[in-house]
């Protein structure tokens, strides 16, 4: 009876075994970004349609979600290390370090002014107009803005290297 009881109890814990699943996204199993351990992942099931156009299109802004996050957890580990931009924040001499970090910079008594948290606003919404978009429509893939002006090399290197570089960018980008 306890070596019985042993067997029930090691058979719970074992792994249950599951059939293969397929899915009718085959179109965007082979995309970047589709890699293990879940392949290509659509839970809301978003291009299960299989358009092609639709799919470049969330593949830009999850780019571009993903650019805005690391800039952000960049800067939250900045500033909680002390590093600030030198100068002063307004005319009135309060220098950058004078407010807090986090959310705390633009919420709560020692926040920055609600006009400079305008002129933030103003700023991130002028860039996302004018300069975070492919103006000369030759961009490469889904996210390219150097528009024929920033390169820092993209051109020489071969296309292993390109995909391996957009790959790195895609999952720096889920992971902040």
């Amino acid at each position: 009876a306890i070596l019985a009881s042993l067997i029930a109890t090691a058979a719970a814990f074992a792994p249950a075994q599951q059939a293969a699943k397929t899915t009718s996204l085959a179109a965007f199993e082979g995309e970047l970004g589709a890699q293990e351990p879940l392949g290509f992942y659509d839970p809301l099931g978003l291009v299960a349609d299989g358009d092609e156009a639709k799919f470049n299109r969330l593949r830009y802004v999850e780019l571009k979600h993903g650019r805005i996050s690391m800039l952000a957890f960049l800067g939250q580990i900045t500033t909680r290390a002390g590093i600030h931009l030198p100068g002063n924040i307004d005319f009135e001499g309060d220098s950058f370090s004078d407010y807090p970090d986090g959310l705390a910079a633009i919420s709560g008594p020692d926040a920055i002014p609600s006009a400079g948290l305008g002129q933030i606003i103003i700023f991130i919404g002028l860039l996302e107009l004018f300069v975070m978009k492919d103006v000369t429509g030759t961009g490469e893939f889904p996210g390219d803005f150097r528009n024929g002006f920033i390169d820092f090399g993209w051109d020489e290197f071969g296309p292993k290297t390109k995909l391996r570089k957009r790959a790195i960018e895609l999952n720096n980008g889920r992971a902040a």
